[in-house]
């Protein structure tokens, strides 16, 4: 049998070498904590930094529509069965009439001769509680045209643009929702899109599809 030799004192790290390698880890640690968790996840920003580099705004983000998914569940928890059938039965009356509207109105209109293709697709799927956001990089004034929509469920969302000088704006925000389109023309030069909360208890595809005058897309999270 082969015995290892035994590493001689001097090779070994000495007490004041292990303290400080720990010292070292444990402020490395809270600096991180201080300057990119809290802002992401908490919008907590006490160094001022998340701010600086867009993350406070993320998290602020993130929170409210925690918020709100909490107060929807609230609400819906203190319904009573008469209540929710009730609220059940005006959604479906309203989702009606919508359609009925959108039928009529596509029958007056003209039949489109071409219809122009999309420039960037983008299909990614969420865990439950899971969070993902897709921004397109837009000069001021500029458009784009956007559809997206879910597979086995629906989304918490929020489309907002970030620039310079801790420039935000939150163009609309919705709860719950299987799907939206329409256009967003920036309001200032910056970062534009969308930022995802499944909320669904279950996995949920979604699907993005945009054209217009930006010049970049990516997913920033």
């Amino acid at each position: 049998m082969f015995n290892s030799k035994t590493p001689d004192p001097s090779e070994l790290p000495s007490t004041t070498q292990l303290l400080k390698s720990t010292a070292i880890a444990a402020v490395t640690a809270f600096v991180l904590l201080i300057t990119t968790v809290l802002p992401a996840e908490y919008g907590i920003d006490p160094t001022g930094i998340g701010r600086l580099v867009g993350l406070k705004k993320m998290g602020e983000i993130k929170q409210q529509l925690h918020e709100e998914a909490e107060a929807e569940n609230i609400a819906s928890a203190s319904l009573t069965v008469p209540e929710l059938d009730n609220t059940l039965e005006n959604q479906d009356s309203s989702a009606t009439e919508v359609g009925e509207r959108a039928v009529s109105s596509t029958q007056m209109e003209p039949p489109q001769v071409m219809v122009a293709e999309w420039q960037d697709e983008r299909v990614l799927t969420l865990a439950p509680d899971a969070a993902a956001e897709i921004k397109l990089t837009m000069k001021k004034g500029a458009s784009a045209e956007f559809e997206w929509s879910t597979l086995n469920g629906h989304l918490n969302y929020d489309l907002h643009g970030d620039g310079k000088r801790n420039q935000s704006i939150s163009y609309e925000r919705g709860r719950a929702v299987e799907s939206d389109s329409g256009e967003v023309t920036a309001a200032f030069d910056g970062s534009h899109g969308w930022f995802w909360r499944n909320r669904s208890g279950k996995d949920v595809t979604l699907t993005l599809r945009v054209r217009g005058n930006y010049s970049e897309i990516k997913r920033v999270l």
